[in-house]
């Protein structure tokens, strides 16, 4: 387990359809620290491009991560995501084909969220996605306690790690 934010994120995609049966994909992403959820991106298509600026976006109010950790997915093998994660000194960390408990964190966080989200509704409309699973992660960030994090919510195990760091450091 890293022992500070931003050391190593995850990130997987996901898919599923709406009712009608236009299929659409989920770009998840996660900090191995506090298991906290950074962003769920959902569309129909989510291309290399559209992976950096989520990451951008994510690295504007959380900062850039020394290490992310992926699987062989075209998206995440691009020379686009390549040139990103150089430009910000971000290393990739693959995980061997065939091999998903290589990248834990992700597949466990998949997992609620596809019992908890995508199996559990039918979706009408990618803005009705988007609507839930919003509001699916402020409630798996900040309201429900993980049995990894002692059973802190991931936004108080992150708070909690934030105070003991100032107080070893001699801020009080």
């Amino acid at each position: 387990m890293p022992g500070t934010i931003n050391y190593s994120w995850s990130m997987d995609f996901m898919s599923d359809c709406l009712y009608d049966g236009r299929r659409f994909r989920t770009l998840n992403v996660v900090d191995d620290f506090n298991r906290e959820v950074l962003a769920i991106e959902v569309d129909r298509s989510l291309p290399a491009e559209r992976v950096t600026r989520v990451l951008d976006r994510i690295a504007q109010w959380r900062g850039y991560p020394e290490s992310i950790r992926v699987d062989n997915g075209p998206e995440f093998v691009s020379a686009t995501l390549w040139g990103w994660a150089e430009a910000h000194q971000v290393t990739l960390n693959f995980i061997q084909p065939g091999k998903p408990t290589q990248n834990a964190y992700i597949e466990r966080f998949n997992r609620s969220f596809r019992t908890e989200v995508l199996s559990y509704y039918v979706f009408d409309s990618l803005s009705q996605v988007r609507d839930i699973v919003d509001h699916w992660m402020i409630q798996y960030n900040e309201q429900r306690p993980h049995e990894a994090l002692n059973n802190l919510t991931p936004a108080h195990y992150l708070q909690q790690h934030q105070q003991q760091r100032k107080q070893l450091s001699g801020w009080y």
